[in-house]
């Protein structure tokens, strides 16, 4: 199951301090983006990934080709991608080891949730941290509660 409780997420939060964002943009009209440059003012670390804009620099970060390349632990895989390709992301998420996956609102793909949880993942399902972040009172990244 999915986190549904407000507890939950927010525990998760808490505890990311890196995300990696699969479907990141390097256009500041794309949701993406403006999520990534959230979450950094928020004190964590971005680490943007998409192979049509690899090896370029969004938002200061080097833009990955995939999970695989970044070589660094992953807290939290937030996935801008269509609901019928968050299966891939989450598959290497699984592969790289990251601790959660976060589909963005409107990502809803149950049988990618499930093959995360079975895995050991956490999974956040339909949801934007730059929503959930503020409604839920998690303080910056390294701030404490």
């Amino acid at each position: 199951m999915p986190l549904t409780r407000d507890e939950d997420i927010a525990d998760l939060l808490r505890n990311a301090r890196t995300f990696a964002v699969v479907g990141a943009s390097d256009r500041p009209d794309r949701p993406s983006y403006g999520v990534m440059k959230f979450l950094q003012e928020w004190g964590y670390r971005v680490l943007p990934v998409n192979p049509q804009i690899s090896e370029e620099h969004v938002l200061g970060e080097f833009v990955w080709r995939e999970l695989a390349q970044i070589g660094i632990p992953i807290d939290v895989v937030d996935i801008f991608r269509r609901p019928e390709a968050a299966a891939e992301a989450v598959e290497q998420a699984i592969f790289v080891g990251a601790k959660a996956v976060w589909m963005q609102l409107g990502v809803i793909n149950e049988e990618a949730a499930a093959r995360a949880e079975a895995a050991g993942l956490k999974v956040v399902m339909d949801r934007c941290p730059h929503i959930e972040i503020p409604r839920l009172g998690v303080a910056k990244a390294g701030e404490g509660a």
